[in-house]
């Protein structure tokens, strides 16, 4: 059974324009779901979904003559006589294959310079790599989407109980309800544990679900760490990702995470971008209005998937809730936090909607007064206090709401 995804509105949008679309995301997420469902609603028969990690595909693209494609094309029902829809699955398989998807897109049948008779749709596992992948020449011609794990909203429609969500933080706040919060808890409760890979999501027995995300966690080091990167000592990234798992909601300290793992700085820092780029972590840099007395610089981490942080970091319940959080807020944008040398902080700031959110297990009106402060000082028009319990003050939002 196919589920509907949020990206898929974005995609329905593009399926009659010019550009190249890409999908990139974590392997697992679901983009060759979400593109073989784009694939079966358009109606022309002029179309074809190819595995460019089958070696057999490849050999479709390995023409020295750019124009012997169209003739390797007809295998899979596809003419050049009328516009043709190709969606090409986990392109970092065959690097070359960019050269000829942009001599496709800029040339028609006969070789001759025209608008597009090709419309691709293309998926990628890592942003590392797709970002060196498209060259230059390919600017202008294609638009980039990312797909994370579900966000909880999401993640209801996978669990079969779908409901509409409020679109502003003040319909959330006051549009939270007591009874729905209490009926939806243990799904929350799953949220939190499990995470948001849709195969996760739809297995239900825990040791299942286990198993999966170690398999995604091995498919990982196997595709993408060992294949993309030229780091020679494997095991020394993965002590690293374990040490970042116990560092969840945490300012990074990369001089003591250096360290406490046995390495350089330079060793770090180029481990952290390569996890950033391959979309493992998040980093998230302060707030800041240039004042000597805030906190400049370091910059706090959170993981790809809360069934990730709690499977292989072994976290506890406020680093899960704060992070099953920022995964339902950087749908709003950019994200920040703000912390002053004296202590006082907010663990999530919106600079575009300027709006400030705090997360608490349980919040009372200490901390609404607390957090309205901080936000008056760094003129915020709005801010919340989000919570795992539910409570019914002003200022208020459950998680759950998010």
């Amino acid at each position: 059974m196919r589920f509907e995804r949020k990206i898929l509105k974005a995609l329905r949008e593009r399926i009659d324009t010019p550009e190249i679309v890409v999908v990139t995301g974590m392997r697992r997420v679901g983009k060759t779901t979400a593109l073989r469902m784009i694939h079966d609603e358009i109606p022309s028969r002029n179309k074809a979904f190819i595995d460019i990690e089958n070696p057999i595909d490849q050999r479709i693209f390995e023409e020295k003559d750019f124009n012997n494609i169209w003739a390797n094309l007809q295998a899979y029902g596809i003419s050049a006589r009328e516009k043709a829809y190709l969606f090409l699955d986990e392109i970092q398989a065959m690097p070359d294959i960019v050269k000829a998807i942009k001599y496709l897109h800029d040339h028609d049948a006969d070789g001759a310079p025209a608008p597009p008779q090709v419309k691709f749709f293309l998926t990628g596992s890592s942003s590392y790599y797709l970002k060196n992948l498209f060259p230059e020449s390919l600017a202008g011609r294609k638009r980039i989407y990312e797909l994370n794990p579900l966000d909880y909203e999401e993640f209801l429609t996978f669990k079969g109980h779908p409901r509409p969500f409020s679109d502003t933080f003040a319909a959330k706040e006051r549009d939270k309800n007591a009874i729905r919060f209490e009926k939806e808890r243990k799904l929350y409760d799953e949220y939190l544990t499990w995470g948001g890979f849709p195969q996760v999501v739809l297995t239900d027995d825990p040791r299942d679900k286990g198993a999966q995300l170690n398999d995604i966690l091995k498919s990982y080091f196997e595709k993408d760490v060992r294949l993309i990167s030229d780091f020679r000592q494997i095991n020394h990234f993965r002590d690293l990702l374990l040490l970042l798992l116990q560092r969840a909601g945490l300012r990074l300290d990369v001089t003591k995470l250096a360290s406490e793992a046995s390495l350089s700085r330079d060793t770090v820092y180029s481990y952290l971008a390569f996890l950033q780029g391959t979309y493992v972590i998040n980093l998230i840099p302060p707030y800041t209005l240039n004042r000597d007395r805030e906190i400049s610089g370091a910059k706090k981490v959170y993981i790809c998937d809360n069934g990730f942080l709690n499977y292989f970091g072994k976290t506890d319940e406020g680093a899960l809730l704060e992070n099953g959080v920022y995964l339902n807020l950087r749908k709003y944008g950019e994200i920040r936090y703000y912390q002053r040398r004296t202590g006082r902080e907010l663990d999530f700031i919106l600079p575009e909607m300027q709006t400030g959110i705090e997360v608490k297990q349980t919040g009372d009106a200490r901390d609404i007064r607390r957090v309205a402060a901080l936000a008056q000082g760094l003129n915020l028009k709005e801010q919340y206090v989000v919570t795992r319990e539910f409570r019914d003050l002003p200022g208020l939002i459950p998680a759950q709401d998010l």
